[in-house]
Protein backbone atom coordinates (compact mmCIF):
# COMPACT_ATOMS: atom_id res chain seq x y z
CA UNK A 1 0.00 0.00 0.00
CA UNK A 2 1.47 3.44 -0.94
CA UNK A 3 2.76 5.55 1.93
CA UNK A 4 0.89 8.87 2.19
CA UNK A 5 3.15 11.65 3.40
CA UNK A 6 0.71 14.56 3.29
CA UNK A 7 -0.82 15.51 6.64
CA UNK A 8 -4.34 15.61 5.21
CA UNK A 9 -3.88 12.21 3.61
CA UNK A 10 -2.61 10.70 6.86
CA UNK A 11 -5.57 12.16 8.75
CA UNK A 12 -8.15 10.87 6.28
CA UNK A 13 -6.47 7.54 5.74
CA UNK A 14 -6.77 7.98 1.97
CA UNK A 15 -3.77 8.28 -0.28
CA UNK A 16 -4.40 10.48 -3.36
CA UNK A 17 -2.08 8.34 -5.48
CA UNK A 18 -3.89 5.16 -4.50
CA UNK A 19 -7.24 6.83 -5.10
CA UNK A 20 -6.14 7.90 -8.56
CA UNK A 21 -5.01 4.40 -9.43
CA UNK A 22 -8.27 2.96 -8.13
CA UNK A 23 -10.25 5.40 -10.24
CA UNK A 24 -8.22 4.46 -13.31
CA UNK A 25 -8.75 0.75 -12.67
CA UNK A 26 -12.51 1.32 -12.37
CA UNK A 27 -12.60 3.34 -15.59
CA UNK A 28 -10.65 0.70 -17.50
CA UNK A 29 -12.86 -2.07 -16.09
CA UNK A 30 -16.05 -0.20 -17.08
CA UNK A 31 -14.71 0.36 -20.59
CA UNK A 32 -13.75 -3.30 -20.94
CA UNK A 33 -17.20 -4.47 -19.85
CA UNK A 34 -18.93 -2.00 -22.18
CA UNK A 35 -16.79 -2.87 -25.21
CA UNK A 36 -17.00 -6.62 -24.62
CA UNK A 37 -20.78 -6.47 -24.20
CA UNK A 38 -21.13 -4.35 -27.34
CA UNK A 39 -19.05 -6.79 -29.41
CA UNK A 40 -20.99 -9.74 -28.00
CA UNK A 41 -24.30 -8.09 -28.84
CA UNK A 42 -23.14 -7.02 -32.29
CA UNK A 43 -22.83 -10.58 -33.60
CA UNK A 44 -25.36 -10.43 -36.50
CA UNK A 45 -26.97 -13.82 -35.95
CA UNK A 46 -29.77 -13.61 -38.51
CA UNK A 47 -27.49 -12.23 -41.19
CA UNK A 48 -24.86 -14.94 -40.64
CA UNK A 49 -27.35 -17.84 -40.53
CA UNK A 50 -29.21 -16.82 -43.68
CA UNK A 51 -25.93 -16.14 -45.48
CA UNK A 52 -24.51 -19.51 -44.39
CA UNK A 53 -27.52 -21.77 -44.98
CA UNK A 54 -29.44 -20.01 -47.74
CA UNK A 55 -26.68 -18.02 -49.43
CA UNK A 56 -28.81 -14.87 -49.32
CA UNK A 57 -28.56 -11.50 -47.67
CA UNK A 58 -31.46 -11.16 -45.22
CA UNK A 59 -31.16 -7.39 -45.60
CA UNK A 60 -32.47 -7.74 -49.17
CA UNK A 61 -35.56 -9.71 -48.11
CA UNK A 62 -38.82 -8.59 -46.53
CA UNK A 63 -38.34 -5.68 -44.16
CA UNK A 64 -34.56 -5.91 -44.47
CA UNK A 65 -34.23 -6.45 -40.73
CA UNK A 66 -31.74 -9.05 -39.49
CA UNK A 67 -33.96 -10.19 -36.60
CA UNK A 68 -35.82 -13.46 -36.13
CA UNK A 69 -39.21 -12.20 -37.35
CA UNK A 70 -37.89 -11.21 -40.76
CA UNK A 71 -35.89 -14.44 -41.03
CA UNK A 72 -39.14 -16.37 -40.44
CA UNK A 73 -41.13 -14.25 -42.89
CA UNK A 74 -38.47 -14.76 -45.54
CA UNK A 75 -39.25 -18.47 -45.42
CA UNK A 76 -36.85 -19.76 -42.81
CA UNK A 77 -38.87 -20.84 -39.78
CA UNK A 78 -36.09 -23.04 -38.46
CA UNK A 79 -33.47 -20.36 -39.02
CA UNK A 80 -35.78 -17.82 -37.43
CA UNK A 81 -36.15 -19.91 -34.29
CA UNK A 82 -32.38 -20.43 -34.07
CA UNK A 83 -31.83 -16.70 -34.65
CA UNK A 84 -34.16 -15.86 -31.77
CA UNK A 85 -32.51 -18.35 -29.40
CA UNK A 86 -28.97 -17.23 -30.20
CA UNK A 87 -29.91 -13.55 -29.88
CA UNK A 88 -31.45 -14.29 -26.47
CA UNK A 89 -28.34 -16.25 -25.43
CA UNK A 90 -25.91 -13.57 -26.55
CA UNK A 91 -27.80 -10.98 -24.50
CA UNK A 92 -27.96 -13.22 -21.44
CA UNK A 93 -24.30 -14.20 -21.77
CA UNK A 94 -23.18 -10.59 -22.10
CA UNK A 95 -25.00 -9.58 -18.91
CA UNK A 96 -23.86 -12.64 -16.94
CA UNK A 97 -20.23 -12.19 -17.98
CA UNK A 98 -20.43 -8.43 -17.44
CA UNK A 99 -21.65 -8.96 -13.90
CA UNK A 100 -18.95 -11.56 -13.30
CA UNK A 101 -16.23 -9.27 -14.65
CA UNK A 102 -17.55 -6.42 -12.52
CA UNK A 103 -17.45 -8.58 -9.39
CA UNK A 104 -13.80 -9.46 -10.11
CA UNK A 105 -12.51 -6.12 -11.36
CA UNK A 106 -14.69 -3.70 -9.34
CA UNK A 107 -15.86 -5.63 -6.28
CA UNK A 108 -17.08 -2.42 -4.62
CA UNK A 109 -19.52 -1.66 -7.47
CA UNK A 110 -23.14 -2.91 -7.22
CA UNK A 111 -23.53 -6.13 -9.21
CA UNK A 112 -26.76 -4.91 -10.78
CA UNK A 113 -25.07 -1.76 -12.05
CA UNK A 114 -22.44 -3.85 -13.83
CA UNK A 115 -25.13 -6.08 -15.27
CA UNK A 116 -27.07 -3.02 -16.40
CA UNK A 117 -23.96 -1.60 -18.09
CA UNK A 118 -23.44 -4.83 -20.01
CA UNK A 119 -27.16 -5.01 -20.84
CA UNK A 120 -27.22 -1.54 -22.35
CA UNK A 121 -24.17 -2.10 -24.55
CA UNK A 122 -25.23 -5.60 -25.63
CA UNK A 123 -28.51 -4.20 -26.93
CA UNK A 124 -26.72 -1.26 -28.56
CA UNK A 125 -24.39 -3.75 -30.22
CA UNK A 126 -27.33 -5.69 -31.64
CA UNK A 127 -29.05 -2.55 -32.88
CA UNK A 128 -25.92 -0.88 -34.25
CA UNK A 129 -23.38 -3.61 -35.13
CA UNK A 130 -20.06 -2.36 -36.37
CA UNK A 131 -19.86 -5.33 -38.77
CA UNK A 132 -22.95 -4.20 -40.72
CA UNK A 133 -22.22 -0.47 -40.79
CA UNK A 134 -24.32 0.04 -37.66
CA UNK A 135 -27.55 -1.23 -39.28
CA UNK A 136 -28.80 -4.04 -37.05
CA UNK A 137 -31.93 -5.46 -35.50
CA UNK A 138 -34.58 -4.00 -33.22
CA UNK A 139 -33.27 -5.57 -30.04
CA UNK A 140 -36.31 -7.60 -28.97
CA UNK A 141 -34.66 -11.02 -28.56
CA UNK A 142 -31.40 -9.58 -27.26
CA UNK A 143 -33.35 -7.28 -24.94
CA UNK A 144 -35.27 -10.26 -23.60
CA UNK A 145 -31.96 -12.04 -23.06
CA UNK A 146 -30.42 -9.22 -21.05
CA UNK A 147 -33.60 -8.78 -19.02
CA UNK A 148 -33.71 -12.52 -18.33
CA UNK A 149 -30.49 -12.25 -16.32
CA UNK A 150 -30.90 -8.75 -14.90
CA UNK A 151 -34.55 -9.18 -13.80
CA UNK A 152 -35.81 -12.69 -14.66
CA UNK A 153 -39.37 -12.42 -13.29
CA UNK A 154 -39.84 -9.07 -15.00
CA UNK A 155 -38.61 -10.61 -18.26
CA UNK A 156 -40.99 -13.57 -17.93
CA UNK A 157 -43.91 -11.21 -17.29
CA UNK A 158 -42.92 -9.10 -20.32
CA UNK A 159 -42.59 -12.12 -22.63
CA UNK A 160 -46.02 -13.26 -21.42
CA UNK A 161 -47.44 -9.93 -22.60
CA UNK A 162 -45.60 -10.43 -25.90
CA UNK A 163 -47.03 -13.93 -26.42
CA UNK A 164 -50.58 -12.89 -25.52
CA UNK A 165 -50.59 -9.81 -27.77
CA UNK A 166 -49.09 -11.80 -30.65
CA UNK A 167 -51.69 -14.55 -30.24
CA UNK A 168 -54.58 -12.07 -30.13
CA UNK A 169 -53.50 -9.60 -32.83
CA UNK A 170 -50.80 -11.46 -34.80
CA UNK A 171 -48.83 -8.22 -34.82
CA UNK A 172 -45.32 -9.08 -33.60
CA UNK A 173 -44.34 -5.42 -33.68
CA UNK A 174 -47.22 -4.38 -31.41
CA UNK A 175 -46.42 -7.26 -29.06
CA UNK A 176 -42.75 -6.22 -28.97
CA UNK A 177 -43.61 -2.59 -28.24
CA UNK A 178 -46.05 -3.43 -25.45
CA UNK A 179 -43.74 -6.05 -23.94
CA UNK A 180 -40.84 -3.60 -23.91
CA UNK A 181 -43.00 -0.82 -22.48
CA UNK A 182 -44.22 -3.05 -19.64
CA UNK A 183 -40.86 -4.49 -18.66
CA UNK A 184 -39.45 -1.65 -16.47
CA UNK A 185 -42.62 -1.67 -14.38
CA UNK A 186 -42.59 -5.45 -14.06
CA UNK A 187 -38.94 -5.31 -13.04
CA UNK A 188 -39.67 -2.68 -10.40
CA UNK A 189 -42.46 -4.83 -9.02
CA UNK A 190 -40.62 -8.17 -9.06
CA UNK A 191 -36.95 -7.34 -8.39
CA UNK A 192 -36.02 -7.90 -4.77
CA UNK A 193 -33.16 -6.26 -2.88
CA UNK A 194 -31.24 -3.21 -4.02
CA UNK A 195 -32.42 -1.37 -7.12
CA UNK A 196 -29.66 1.16 -7.88
CA UNK A 197 -30.73 4.22 -9.89
CA UNK A 198 -28.46 3.29 -12.80
CA UNK A 199 -29.98 -0.20 -12.93
CA UNK A 200 -33.49 1.25 -13.13
CA UNK A 201 -32.46 3.93 -15.63
CA UNK A 202 -30.96 1.33 -17.98
CA UNK A 203 -34.17 -0.69 -17.94
CA UNK A 204 -36.13 2.33 -19.12
CA UNK A 205 -33.36 3.21 -21.62
CA UNK A 206 -33.30 -0.26 -23.20
CA UNK A 207 -37.11 -0.38 -23.37
CA UNK A 208 -37.17 3.06 -24.98
CA UNK A 209 -34.53 2.03 -27.53
CA UNK A 210 -36.53 -1.04 -28.51
CA UNK A 211 -39.69 1.03 -28.94
CA UNK A 212 -37.82 3.72 -30.89
CA UNK A 213 -36.43 1.09 -33.29
CA UNK A 214 -40.03 0.16 -34.10
CA UNK A 215 -40.89 3.67 -35.34
CA UNK A 216 -41.65 2.43 -38.87
CA UNK A 217 -43.84 -0.35 -37.48
CA UNK A 218 -45.70 2.18 -35.35
CA UNK A 219 -46.40 4.26 -38.44
CA UNK A 220 -47.66 1.20 -40.34
CA UNK A 221 -49.80 0.12 -37.39
CA UNK A 222 -51.43 3.53 -37.30
CA UNK A 223 -52.16 3.42 -41.05
CA UNK A 224 -53.29 -0.23 -41.04
CA UNK A 225 -50.42 -1.36 -43.28
CA UNK A 226 -48.49 -3.50 -40.82
CA UNK A 227 -47.92 -7.15 -41.81
CA UNK A 228 -49.37 -9.77 -39.51
CA UNK A 229 -47.30 -12.68 -38.24
CA UNK A 230 -47.56 -15.76 -40.45
CA UNK A 231 -47.54 -13.80 -43.68
CA UNK A 232 -44.69 -15.12 -45.76
CA UNK A 233 -42.85 -12.68 -47.97
CA UNK A 234 -40.09 -13.04 -50.51
CA UNK A 235 -40.19 -9.37 -51.43
CA UNK A 236 -36.73 -8.14 -52.17
CA UNK A 237 -35.46 -4.77 -51.18
CA UNK A 238 -33.38 -2.63 -53.52
CA UNK A 239 -29.67 -3.38 -53.27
Amino acid sequence: MPVCRAAGARASGVCPTAGGKLGLVMLVAILLIAVAAYLFGSIPTGYLLVRLFRHEDIRSLGSGNIGATNVIRAGGKGLGAVTFLIDVLKGSSAVYLGGLAGAVLIPSAPLRDMQALAALFAVLGHMFPIWLRFHGGKGVATGFGVFLVAAPWGAIAAITVFVLVTAITRYVSLASILGAACFPFFAWAFVHGDRPPFFIAVQFAVSSLIIAKHHQNIRRLLTGQETRFGTRTQERRPA
